[in-house]
């Protein structure tokens, strides 16, 4: 009987891990279909607002790992997202003939260590006092790097884009964006194997109710600060190529409030139950944005993202896919 046991573990496992592949193969195929169309578009702008939308992806994913997952809403994304931006202008500043992706994963693994530090110690707080913590870590970032001069400090720091991107030729935005699509490929890989994983059903049952998790044997703050660690570190990734793609980085831009908002509202809209919401919150917002930055203004973004968050929030609370999903 154990040996049957064993079996079909064996062969649920095989099965997940054919199921993944040919997930990554998809995303690798879509990805690699949507820089053709949008090289073949042959306009730079296309790029820069292509590039936008699956940065939100990312940052939605990354958010949606803790916050929607786990349960535990994470205002300080700007924390995250500035470590990654700011420690490229200091690689840029030391060693600029360092390669980008090697910038995004520094950027990635000091995000990563910065949520796991804050997450031990904020993880025994919960509900809105772990949010205050979190937007409390966000302030504390800014105003060390705004007194950093190194970096620019309050005036900000030029960084120098190459002309042509290497490897592919072109602009340096399409190199930027083909970054940030495998960037995009990584985040939802991951985010779809933890929901079919021990550590996703973890995460579940700490998000449907902590104390009986805990109670069961889940070692909850061990999962929690997983999770931390994980979104925080996407979270770096996404800003690391933000000084390449703005050119001038200063604390204003960097900490922009159109990031968490986004970055919140995206997976809420588009439903925070599995990896699709945030890719759906994301092309739906981002998109809308783009349009509304080219046909009438920039300046009513968030307004814009606030709107449709309040809608939604009243018409689904489970965002788009959970809406769909109930219906079916």
């Amino acid at each position: 009987m154990a040996s049957l046991v064993a079996k079909d573990a064996e062969k649920r496992e095989g099965q997940a891990g054919l199921g993944s592949l040919a997930f990554i193969a998809a995303l690798i195929v879509a990805a690699a279909a949507i820089f053709g169309v949008t090289r073949w578009i042959g306009n730079s702008y296309a790029f820069f607002a292509a590039y936008v939308v699956v940065q939100y992806i990312v940052l939605g994913t990354a958010w949606n790992i803790l916050g929607g997952y786990t349960g535990y809403v994470n205002f300080g994304i700007t924390a995250f997202f500035a470590i990654g931006a700011y420690s490229s202008v200091v690689l840029y500043k030391l060693t600029p003939w360092l390669p980008l992706p090697v910038m995004i994963a520094v950027g990635g693994v000091l995000a990563a260590l910065v949520g796991l530090g804050t997450g031990y110690l904020t993880l025994r707080l919960r509900g809105v006092f772990f949010s205050i913590a979190t937007l409390a870590l966000a302030v504390v970032v800014q105003t060390l790097i705004t007194n950093w001069d190194f970096v620019g400090g309050a005036r900000g720091a030029y960084v120098l884009r190459p002309r042509l991107a290497p490897l592919i030729g072109g602009e340096y935005i399409q190199y930027l964006f083909l970054l940030m699509l495998g960037l995009g490929i990584i985040v939802l890989a991951t985010a779809r194997t933890i929901e079919r994983s021990a550590l996703g059903y973890g995460f579940a049952a700490i998000r449907d109710d902590e104390a009986a998790a805990e109670a069961s044997g889940v070692p909850t703050l061990k999962l929690k600060l997983i999770a931390t660690a994980l979104s925080g570190g996407f979270m770096g990734m996404a800003g690391a190529p933000l000084p390449y793609y703005v050119t001038y980085l200063d604390p204003s831009s960097g900490f922009s409030l159109n990031y968490a908002v986004n970055a919140i509202a995206m997976p809420l809209i588009g439903g925070t139950s599995n990896w699709v919401g945030p890719v759906v919150g994301a092309v739906l917002v981002g998109g809308l944005q783009q349009y509304i930055s080219v046909t009438i203004s920039s300046a009513i973004n968030v307004l814009i993202t606030g709107l449709l968050l309040v809608l939604f929030v009243i018409l689904a609370p489970q965002g788009i896919v959970g809406l769909f999903q109930r219906k079916r």
